[in-house]
């Protein structure tokens, strides 16, 4: 497996993210074109188009919602089994501190650098994207949606 960092950390589903999304546009684009091209049947192409446009938005939606919901309150609980693994007591306090996306970016860092970094996080309130870019030794996270 390719090591990962910040550049590759980004994770796509083929079939979703290059077949299906790009096919529902691809017939987006055509349906809106027909509807200035093809006069006889604008209402039909007006039609289509609508039902294209709402089947690429449940589709974009429903996946993320499911998905990132489910994924976000693993990762909280990642973080509060990990701080109590590391400093031996509750982290309700500590995530009540904390942003998602600053809870999210420390799952990259091995336990040196997550200790150094959740303090810079809460003395400086850095962004979850500051602490990724701060990250010298990259924990992969391979299991993500």
């Amino acid at each position: 497996m390719k090591t990962q960092n910040y550049a590759n950390h980004r994770k796509f589903y083929a079939p979703h993210h290059f077949i299906y999304l790009p096919l529902l546009l691809i017939l987006e684009v055509l349906g809106i074109r027909k509807i200035f091209t093809d006069g006889s049947n604008q209402l039909t192409w007006i039609l289509f188009s609508v039902v294209i446009f709402l089947l690429f938005y449940l589709a974009f939606m429903l996946r993320q919602h499911y998905a990132l919901g489910n994924q976000n309150r693993m990762i909280r609980l990642e973080f509060k089994q990990r701080y109590f693994e590391l400093f031996g007591k509750g982290s309700d306090e500590i995530v009540e501190k904390l942003n998602f996306g600053q809870i999210a970016a420390l799952r990259f860092a091995y336990d040196d650098e997550f200790k150094i970094l959740l303090a810079k996080a809460l003395s400086q309130n850095i962004s979850g994207d500051e602490i990724k870019k701060s990250i010298t030794n990259w924990k992969p996270d391979f299991n993500r949606v």
